[in-house]
């Protein structure tokens, strides 16, 4: 996360009472309804988009909230439990503080009342995704969007039948990919994730060379490498500025980082290029470790050793450092520029 983006929009000219019941739209998309008994349980600061929108919408629709002063896991399920919660919004790396309670708390809890488990802002590793629908039941639903607009959803059984899907373009919304000489990609084959919203354009403020640059006919594009299977689902592989690029080989940093976090001593990872001379970059992962564990050469050795038979050597990290707190923002995107910055400060390019 780097400088701010303001996306501008012109004003609809819609009466202003029906532009505020318009809140309350994306919501709908996910069949989440007006009214009691719902109760929405807001986990993240109100900055973040998807917070408000989410939150802003719980209002619109005439939903209890619940607002907790700062992510606690154990405290989620507990207002959770005490509020008969329905629906609410939350990101990876919140589910990974929650599935790393001890069993015993985990199950001391009634979530039963939760419909609605909406997530987003990051990618979800598949075997975390997949042992919240084990754990909370068929309520996770996943979307991918952007604050410029447009966007697609994986229901629960969606994601069930194709995981790794972030699912298919909401109503009003389209979502193409494209390869690197401007033609759609075939079924399959990655390339740049473009999308489309039809009610509203917009503008980066000040700033019309970024709003130009990302743009391809219509659609727009925030630098996200993905692809369509033949269904038309989408499934995401990294943000391009983050590829690296190792002797000559494309590697995601996401698909590293979903098969570390699996380790149980993994509290979180980040995966990044470093540069070197001979292969042009070297995979480097940063790794916070769980609480009472200690960083060691062991542990590094532990981690590389369970990724045997998941993960091809060639998307091994070469070098592995440990840190005691992973810098994110609260509502829980990874600052990974603060990792990686320092390796490149002397380089004239960064790739």
């Amino acid at each position: 996360t780097g400088r701010p983006k303001g996306v501008r929009r012109e004003l609809s000219g819609l009466d202003p009472d029906v532009a505020a019941e318009l809140g309350s739209v994306l919501p709908q998309f996910f069949g989440i309804t007006a009214g009691p008994p719902n109760v929405h349980l807001v986990t993240s600061p109100h900055y973040h988009t998807a917070v408000t929108v989410f939150g802003g919408g719980a209002v619109q629709m005439g939903h209890c909230l619940v607002y907790m002063d700062s992510w606690d896991a154990e405290q989620a399920l507990t207002l959770v439990e005490r509020h008969r919660v329905t629906n609410t919004h939350m990101v990876p790396t919140q589910f990974k503080r929650l599935l790393s309670l001890p069993e015993e708390t985990r199950r001391r809890y009634d979530l039963s009342s939760m419909r609605w488990l909406l997530h987003a802002a990051a990618p979800c590793p598949a075997g975390i995704k997949q042992a919240m629908l084990d754990w909370w039941g068929p309520c996770v639903f996943e979307y991918y969007a952007a604050t410029e607009g447009g966007g697609t959803i994986a229901s629960p059984q969606d994601w069930l039948a194709r995981p790794g899907t972030v699912g298919k373009p909401w109503p009003i919304s389209e979502v193409i990919v494209i390869d690197d000489d401007g033609n759609p990609c075939l079924p399959g084959v990655p390339g740049t994730v473009y999308m489309r919203m039809a009610l509203q354009d917009f503008v980066y403020k000040g700033d019309p060379a970024k709003t130009e640059a990302g743009r391809l006919r219509g659609h727009f594009t925030v630098g996200d490498i993905g692809y369509l299977d033949s269904d038309g689902f989408l499934f995401l592989c990294d943000r391009k500025s983050d590829m690296i690029i190792s002797g000559g080989a494309n590697i995601y940093p996401a698909e590293v980082e979903a098969e570390i976090i699996m380790h149980p001593l993994v509290a979180d990872v980040a995966v990044f290029g470093i540069p070197d001379d001979d292969w042009g970059e070297l995979v480097k992962a940063v790794i916070q470790p769980a609480e009472g564990t200690g960083g060691s050469p062991e542990l590094a050795a532990q981690i590389l050793a369970s990724l045997e038979g998941r993960l091809s050597r060639m998307k091994w990290p070469r070098s592995i450092d440990f840190i005691s707190e992973m810098p994110r923002d609260p509502s829980g995107k990874l600052l990974k520029r603060r990792l990686r910055d320092p390796y490149w400060q002397d380089r004239a390019t960064a790739i």
